[in-house]
């Protein structure tokens, strides 16, 4: 059987390789085990920020960095990403705790930061074979992503020094107009349906309510499982967005990339899931998390509609650096059929086109 370290990780990708002798040095002294020999492998999984083990023997640990190429202003931020992880462990056990950033470019070509290394599973496009005689386990996850999102949304973000991390005042305002301001910068070619669903935003937006912690891309590949126990979350991952605004925000979010094997291809498309029917439904994720929480959740569909949205900008930012050749990696090939899918999946939620 292969080591937990290479069933996970992959070989540093050709275009996406650091200067290990580099890193070696520059964190030699500033981390316990840094000082014995280093090898570099990485995290295949993900679509945007680029994760690498190192892996010193005795000691792990993981870097993350910022995708090639140009990225969107304010997004990839490994600077807001090291803060909330060098706090949030203390009270929020599912987020891995960070031990350094840096902004010296010179070391892997962009700012960076190192943080612990979690051991589990991160279920992306099929039931794990852990899981394989559990045939709840589907449901234990969906039931453990809810209640781990509301106990985030629980945590006292003043107490751990997080109180400036955002403006939640004028949230939802600031999401809509910044990811069209995104997807103008990163569209090929004009999409009607981003039109529609822009001014229906515009014209739904729910009054505010209580600020929380806001993971800000919740969902379940972004999630660590015990590979024991489904219902178990070790970890929590991508902090980079991570503010202050309105909870229902990430809840919207995890419902925008939730699909089951019913949905019409054009929600299916969007997959990053196993496509299951034993996971819950949209629906009774929402009660669930209104019961576990307490929270009203009678304006979840503007939620739901203003992540859709958003999940076709972050589809179109990715395959516009593959196209411009700023990355090589052949998975972002198909994802331009993919915005065009999601924006269709935010008119019919919305109902509007």
């Amino acid at each position: 059987m292969a080591s937990p370290s290479l069933s996970d990780t992959i070989e540093v990708r050709k275009d996406e390789c650091i200067d290990e002798d580099r890193v070696a040095e520059f964190l030699r002294g500033k981390l316990p085990g840094a000082e014995k020999r280093l090898s570099v492998r990485q995290f295949g999984g993900g679509a945007a920020n680029l994760t690498y083990l190192l892996d010193y023997g005795s000691h792990e640990y993981v870097l993350r960095r910022p995708p090639l190429g140009p990225v969107a202003p304010s997004a990839h931020d490994m600077a807001r990403e090291s803060k909330v992880l060098l706090r949030l462990w203390q009270v929020f056990s599912r987020a891995p705790r960070a031990f350094l950033f840096s902004d010296d470019e010179s070391i892997v070509g962009a700012p960076f930061f190192v943080m612990e290394r979690r051991h589990g599973i991160v279920v992306r496009s099929s039931i794990p074979r852990d899981y394989e005689g559990k045939a709840d386990a589907p449901a234990q996850m969906s039931r453990a992503l809810i209640e781990t999102l509301a106990d985030l949304h629980a945590v006292d973000f003043g107490a751990v020094g997080l109180e400036d991390l955002g403006r939640p005042a004028g949230f939802i305002g600031r999401q809509v107009e910044g990811w069209w301001r995104r997807w103008q910068a990163a569209k090929l070619e004009e999409l009607p349906a981003m039109n529609a669903v822009y001014d229906w935003l515009r014209s739904n937006e729910p009054p505010e309510g209580a600020a929380s912690l806001v993971h800000n891309d919740y969902k379940l590949d972004n999630v660590m499982l015990d590979r024991a126990d489904p219902g178990r979350i070790v970890a929590v991952f991508d902090w980079d967005m991570c503010t202050l605004g309105d909870p229902l925000s990430d809840v919207g979010a995890l419902l925008a990339w939730w699909c089951r094997p019913e949905d019409p291809p054009h929600f299916r498309a969007m997959a990053m899931m196993p496509l299951d029917d034993r996971f819950l439904a949209r629906e009774e994720l929402v009660a669930h998390y209104a019961e576990y929480s307490g929270r009203d959740l009678t304006a979840i569909r503007f939620y739901h509609v203003l992540s859709l949205f958003r999940v076709a900008v972050i589809i179109a930012q990715i395959y516009v650096r593959y196209v411009r050749g700023q990355t090589q990696d052949m998975r972002f090939a198909a994802f331009g059929a993919r915005i065009p899918a999601a924006a269709q999946a935010a008119i019919e939620v919305a109902g509007v086109g």
